[in-house]
């Protein structure tokens, strides 16, 4: 049976992605302030420290939110690797290497690298305007790398190492898509403690010098907000958005970033510069400005995950005495569904096309 439901995209999954774009992109330049003076794996370290905090305090109980299963640990293991130790390792060298300003703007391809991946590994629907818009974020990309070049070998190299993080976290959040449906503070907690880890290891072997306390709980602060925080509404904002989606919204950060960059008395800024991040700029208004719908079938399946009974997608019934109260998580079937609405790729909305 076809049923028209009143159903529009969340505008949640988007406030949610707003908000970890703020958290992440006001990290950008604190932590190449605070962490001028010492080791790229002593920083990384302590923001991912700092994330851990964050995620052990955040777990819901397992009635609320879906478990970490063993079948993830690969998963897992490589979001931290690429996300917890490549990412931010790559991001504080090239920091120091280079301008707030022009890395928090070369930050925007991240949005680039996780709607591509997205689109390979998931087959997340993008329209024209969506392949529009990635066209001018590399542009824009390509405008900072000439602009970086002209300023020196050093800038240029600095800036290509924020490249190199671009790319790591793009891979990290595609990955994290899968883990969308699990608790988004046993997932941080995971990442962060496996990426702390590996990073102290690191600082250790190559004689990284020890940190200020003063430079050490304030790089603890920045990680537990702009990262730690950050990374669990972003978790959240996918469950509703699917990870293109959220990666888009997510690339305003680097001109929270940079507006914060300039603020604090960066100015490296210029023509090329301001020409790059405003094709970046256009670059995330057209991607967002997509729109999709279309009459699709929803298949029968059983998983767990956190959800409510508000929604055409979860009718199944509860006994009385076990109707739990607003959201909550536990395995249940799904029955074949067919209707027509406007939607993102959410968990419920992963059909091909």
């Amino acid at each position: 049976m076809i049923r028209a439901a009143p159903h529009w995209p969340s505008l949640r999954g988007g406030l949610l992605a707003l908000l970890a774009a703020a958290l992440f992109g006001v990290s950008m330049p604190l932590v190449q302030h605070f962490g001028a003076r010492l080791g790229a794996f002593t920083a990384a370290a302590l923001l991912y420290a700092g994330a851990a905090v964050v995620g052990a305090l955040s777990r819901q109980r397992v009635d609320q939110e879906a478990r970490l299963k063993r079948s993830d640990m690969p998963r897992l293991l490589s979001m931290a690797a690429l996300g917890a130790v490549l990412g931010p390792v790559a991001m504080v060298w090239g920091l120091q290497h280079t301008s707030g300003t022009g890395a928090s703007l070369m930050l925007t391809l991240e949005a680039l690298f996780t709607a591509l991946l997205a689109r390979w590994l998931y087959q997340e629907t993008m329209d024209r305007r969506v392949w529009c818009a990635m066209l001018l974020l590399l542009a824009g990309g390509v405008a900072l790398v000439v602009d970086q070049g002209q300023a020196g070998g050093n800038q240029l190299w600095g800036l290509l190492a924020v490249l190199l993080a671009t790319a790591a976290w793009g891979a990290d959040n595609t990955l994290s898509r899968a883990l969308a449906e699990r608790d988004p503070g046993q997932v941080v907690l995971g990442k962060a403690l496996l990426g702390a880890s590996a990073t102290t290891i690191l600082a250790l072997a190559f004689g990284d010098p020890l940190p200020s306390i003063g430079a050490a709980l304030a790089l603890l602060a920045v990680g537990a907000t702009g990262y730690g925080l950050s990374l669990r509404f972003y978790l959240l904002a996918q469950r509703a958005f699917g990870a293109a989606r959220t990666g888009s919204v997510f690339a305003f950060a680097p001109f929270i970033g940079a507006a914060l960059a300039i603020a604090l008395g960066d100015r490296s800024g210029s023509w090329a510069m301001a020409a790059g991040g405003a094709l970046m700029a256009l670059g995330v208004v057209l991607h967002l400005a997509e729109s999709h719908g279309h009459e699709h079938q929803h298949e029968a399946v059983e998983h767990e995950h956190a959800h409510s009974h508000d929604d055409e997608h979860h009718n199944h019934n509860h006994t009385r005495a076990q109707m739990p109260a607003g959201t909550h998580s536990h395995l249940h079937l799904h029955e074949p569904l067919a209707h027509l609405h406007p939607h993102v790729p959410d968990l419920h909305h992963r059909h091909e096309h």
